[in-house]
């Protein structure tokens, strides 16, 4: 079966958010992908095959399956664009955990559409202000994560987390955001997992669906352009129309190799 790792939501290699993606050519097992994604040691591996005209899409951490991913998902995308499994501005369609999600490929942006996940204000639990070692302006969480948002660009880019004490956190993450000083960028943001196996993920789309109607109404748009500050970084454009949200990204292929086992 082909395996290629893909860098997404960026347009250079070694930078954006890299996934691996797994073209399935048959029905294999749940303990199968989670070894394929512990080789893979990447935040993220795409498991995708065909089902007529459309694709069945799950993800797993070196450590766990997940019910959204972002990343993957344009890596998937872009993937199958460039295997020629997909022709030039069609709209593929997958079938996931979190439902039906489609992607159209136009020029090399390729535009995704998922569900919103709206956070709510909640108290801080135990260890999350600890474990972040700054006191946050305000915490909200959704069915995935906890927000936070942070005073400033700075604080944000400065964090240094206990991932010991974030890890003990029943979520599967913690998004750290504040409105963006950097001209050109509308928030920033950081994606903190280390209980999903991923101390700190690059660059996150399923977060951006939080990112993005947490926004909304404190910055008076629906249209953001996003960065992700982590070491590695990348840009993201998103949309906000009632309960769904687009992501656009880019990516590019680094490695394309077959699996023997």
């Amino acid at each position: 079966m082909r395996i290629f790792q893909i860098d997404a939501f960026t347009d250079t290699a070694f930078t954006g958010n890299p996934a691996g993606v797994c073209l399935l050519d048959r029905e294999v097992d749940d303990p199968w992908m989670q070894n394929v994604a512990a080789e893979m040691n990447v935040s993220e591996t795409a498991f995708v095959r065909r089902n007529g005209d459309e694709w069945s899409l799950r993800w797993f951490t070196p450590t766990v399956e997940v019910a959204l991913c972002g990343h993957a998902t344009l890596a998937t995308a872009h993937a199958l664009f460039e295997e020629r499994l997909l022709s030039a501005g069609a709209t593929a369609r997958f079938h996931t955990k979190s439902g039906l999600l489609t992607t159209t490929h136009a020029g090399d942006l390729i535009t995704m559409d998922f569900p919103a996940k709206q956070a709510v204000p909640c108290a801080p639990p135990e260890g999350l202000i600890e474990g972040l070692g700054t006191q946050p302006v305000r915490v909200s969480r959704n069915e995935f994560d906890y927000l936070i948002e942070m005073a400033n660009e700075e604080d944000v880019r400065s964090l240094t987390p206990d991932y010991a004490l974030l890890r003990r956190l029943p979520v599967r993450g913690v998004i750290v955001t504040s409105r963006a000083s950097t001209a050109g960028f509308d928030f920033v943001s950081r994606f903190f997992a280390p209980g999903s196996g991923v101390d700190e993920d690059p660059v996150t789309g399923s977060a951006h669906c939080a990112l993005g109607p947490y926004w909304a109404p404190r910055l008076g748009k629906t249209n953001f352009t996003a960065y992700q500050a982590s070491r590695r970084g990348g840009v993201l454009r998103v949309s906000v129309a009632g309960d769904r949200v687009t992501l656009a990204g880019r990516a590019v292929t680094v490695l394309r190799g077959e699996l023997q086992v």
